[in-house]
């Protein structure tokens, strides 16, 4: 059966939007990637992948993103990590593992960090951990640096459409950066990084790999894997990746993970 959609009430009237299946923990939150939306291909195999195995999941859209409220030029990377952390805290009870794909795995290790006693495993794919300095800003050409300094927008073209990077993004973003310490986390780790990557370069996500802490760390890469890792290929890795990480949780009482239903 397919989940209703509800909402999560946020400050100044802001809502959150969200879809949630009760089911065996750890719960599987995923965090999806800029500019994109609950609907997309990987948040969806893993809605039907976790309703066939009984597994509790849920997905959301972010502030600007999606079914949720506010214009997506007006966020940031930290109203973002506590849009996520409203869901872990106010929609999910128990273990979870955060599935985190572009920046939602740099948004999944600001969560984890935050709730370490919550967050018990992760899963990251295609991870583009401080990409708006890292990957944006210090590879923008003074053309654009110039436009964003002077105008605070810049049109940034993918696939077929345009969406707004904004100077206050990247200026935000410079207090939640990661990569030049360690990341603490003790769970197990799986990262799924396709080498044809033009987005977030294999030696990028080499960096997030070096900086997690966590002993328990598998890296799997796909020789012309693309920065979505959406083929049908892809997506079935994922669900055995998934899979693989919440077996290896640190076992929790079994029964179902009940979750609550906010409406705004």
């Amino acid at each position: 059966m397919q989940p209703k959609q509800l909402t999560l009430a946020r400050e100044g009237g802001a809502t959150i939007a969200y879809q949630t299946t009760a089911g065996i923990p750890p719960t599987i939150v995923y965090c999806g990637g800029l500019y994109s939306d609950m609907t997309g291909s990987k948040a969806t195999a893993l809605a039907t992948w976790c309703n066939r195995t009984g597994r509790a999941y849920i997905r959301f859209d972010y502030q600007g993103h999606g079914a949720s409220s506010g214009e997506f030029k007006d966020g940031t990377i930290g109203l973002w990590r506590d849009d996520a952390l409203a869901v872990l805290d106010q929609i999910t009870a128990g273990p979870v593992v955060l599935v985190g794909s572009s920046m939602g795995a740099w948004i999944a290790l600001l969560m984890a960090i935050a709730r370490p006693a919550r967050v018990k495993g992760l899963v990251l794919v295609a991870p583009a951990v401080d990409f708006a300095i890292e990957l944006m800003w210090d590879q923008f050409d003074a053309e654009i640096r110039r436009e964003l300094e002077d105008k605070g927008v810049w049109y940034r073209q993918y696939a077929d459409e345009s969406y707004p990077i904004t100077m206050k993004l990247i200026e935000e973003s410079r207090s939640h950066l990661l990569l030049g310490a360690a990341v603490p986390f003790t769970g197990p780790v799986h990262i799924l990084h396709g080498l044809a990557d033009d987005i977030a370069p294999f030696e990028h996500a080499m960096r997030t790999v070096n900086a997690i802490t966590a002993e328990d760390l598998t890296v799997t890469l796909i020789k012309g894997g693309d920065h979505r890792l959406s083929t049908n290929t892809d997506l079935a890795r994922l669900m055995t990746i998934v899979a693989e990480v919440s077996s290896r949780t640190k076992a929790e009482p079994e029964g179902p993970v009940g979750s609550s239903e906010i409406s705004a």
